[in-house]
């Protein structure tokens, strides 16, 4: 080898030098680019420059690693509506409350959330995390339908579509977003109230 060439580094072995936050964070990104279904171990190994022992040694297993980065994602949800039903009294109030928070775990949690809303069910831990995610859509279609019987949203849309349609735009800003850019996350829940909530108002 000559002196200009760069000896290879081989996978650490034995305990990693990497922190369990560090390994998740590199195995979301991994299953984000090439399907969680379509990865392999080896493929997680690889890109951290691991083991599967030194892996192991920080989760059991590849859905030990999915388990924990869904759960983060659908965490940080459902915290943003106990915080909104603990905080306000009025539906309305809520239901806004819940988009802001959305948003900001979102952003906050871009990989984890995008992980989450690729799910479709194909094991247990993913059956999991849907049953969680419709518990969450439940949650927020009754307050929905709780500020329309305020007289606060309008009624003439039925409070289960409404609340699709408003996650749906919430949803679509993990295509698009990316942290550190131009888009301002905190105006960027702003932007989406606008947008939704206030065309709902009753008139």
């Amino acid at each position: 080898m000559s002196q200009t060439e760069s000896p290879r580094r081989a996978p650490k072995r034995g305990r990693p030098g990497y922190d369990r936050d560090h390994v998740l964070a590199v195995a979301v990104k991994v299953f984000n680019e090439h399907g969680y279904d379509a990865t392999s171990v080896a493929d997680l190994t690889a890109a951290l420059g691991l083991t599967k022992s030194a892996l192991y040694h920080h989760f059991d297993s590849k859905s030990a690693i999915l388990d924990v980065a869904l759960g983060e994602a659908l965490d940080g949800l459902e915290r943003v509506v106990d915080d909104a039903v603990s905080r306000h009294p009025l539906a309305s109030d809520r239901l806004r409350a819940i988009v802001r928070g959305a948003v900001h775990v979102l952003t906050e949690k871009l990989p984890a959330v995008t992980l989450l809303l690729r799910v479709r069910g194909n094991s247990d831990v993913e059956t999991r995390a849907l049953e969680r995610r419709r518990a969450f859509d439940q949650r927020v279609t009754a307050i929905v339908a709780e500020a329309q019987r305020e007289g606060l949203i309008r009624g003439d849309v039925d409070a289960a579509v409404a609340t699709r349609l408003i996650f749906g735009m919430i949803n679509s800003v993990v295509e698009w977003y990316r942290p550190g850019g131009a888009v301002d996350p905190d105006e960027l829940g702003e932007d989406i109230l606008r947008v939704s909530l206030d065309g709902l108002q009753s008139r």
